[in-house]
């Protein structure tokens, strides 16, 4: 099966550094999480951002082209790709996607055959393009957004995002709250929290602002943990179910990304940065392929149960 699985890989990337893939440095076999079924599929549309936040997950900012601006065109043959392997929703992140020029037509062609997921800042680019989204309104599946909010207040969201922005960002909610899209906040997960009360402080926050206490709070916790754990196969049957290894954004989920002008899909939305985790230049390909954790942030997934998705919580499971 290793013989196999090098092989694939190694079409994808011929010059790339393989050593570890299969087996810890302890010797030990790597944990791996076989790929089911397409269900979500993310874009990337690039690093580009308006805002200069010290610690972004994806390491982004203004300027920042570490992966490229998608268009239309380099979108479409994935949308129809993905359509035809069953996929049950479109998530865009970034980078800041409203940068992007092409968006509103990538998410008007995507509209007619799965729901969107937007993952936005909430600022400026968003709210210049408000008046384009409302003709997403109406269309055979409905777009959500979902806006960053660090943390429950404003001093310590804006010491990361700038001076106002919290505000900003919850106006922006509310904005779209209030014509009718659906909204969910992504915010940081400190070590040692008690979580369920931090969610009730933002519920306040937001029943403040008119929101609906009940709004979807996707947390993340610190993603750049120097020297975590190696996770083996008798990790993951020993803390792990079939049902459990089944919720791995990996086992459902592919990530494309634009780089070198070439569009590309990789294992999740938070390894990019590794061509390890690039699996080809079709989704087709890149199913073919186990996920071995490798990657420092394997281990929020493994040890906090982490995932960017939304599919389970607005299908209330």
């Amino acid at each position: 099966m290793q013989t196999t699985q090098t092989a694939v890989i190694d079409s994808f990337n011929p010059n790339v550094d393989y050593s570890g893939w299969f087996h810890t440095s302890k010797g030990e076999a790597r944990g791996y999480i076989n790929f089911e079924q397409l269900k979500e599929l993310w874009f990337n549309t690039g690093t580009i951002c308006n805002l200069s936040c010290p610690d972004c997950f994806e390491h982004s900012g203004p300027g920042v082209h570490r992966l490229g601006m998608i268009t239309f065109e380099d979108a479409k043959p994935l949308i129809d790709e993905a359509v035809s392997l069953g996929v049950k929703q479109f998530s865009f992140t970034g980078g800041e996607p409203f940068i992007i020029k092409d968006l509103v037509k990538i998410l008007d062609y995507a509209l007619d055959f799965a729901p969107c997921l937007v993952l936005t800042n909430g600022t400026k680019p968003l709210r210049k393009r408000f008046e384009q989204l409302k003709s997403l309104q109406g269309k055979a599946h409905n777009i959500s957004f979902r806006i960053s909010l660090d943390f429950p207040d404003a001093e310590r969201h804006d010491k990361i995002r700038g001076e106002g922005m919290f505000d900003l960002a919850l106006d922006s909610l509310k904005k779209l709250h209030n014509s009718g899209f659906s909204v969910s906040v992504a915010r940081r997960r400190l070590d040692k929290e008690i979580s369920f009360m931090v969610d009730n402080q933002y519920a306040e926050v937001l029943v403040e602002r008119g929101l609906p206490a009940e709004t979807i709070i996707i947390s993340f916790p610190d993603l750049e943990r120097q020297g975590a754990p190696e996770i083996t196969t008798n990790c993951m049957t020993k803390y792990h179910t079939e049902k459990t290894r089944s919720q791995f954004m990996c086992a459902f989920s592919r990530m494309v990304v634009k780089k070198d002008g070439k569009m590309r899909v990789y294992a999740c939305t938070l390894v990019d940065e590794d061509e390890k985790y690039d699996f080809g230049s079709t989704l087709t390909e890149s199913m073919k392929v186990k996920t071995m954790l490798q990657h420092e942030r394997c281990y929020t997934c493994f040890g906090g149960g982490m995932s960017c998705s939304e599919l389970d919580k607005r299908n209330g499971k």
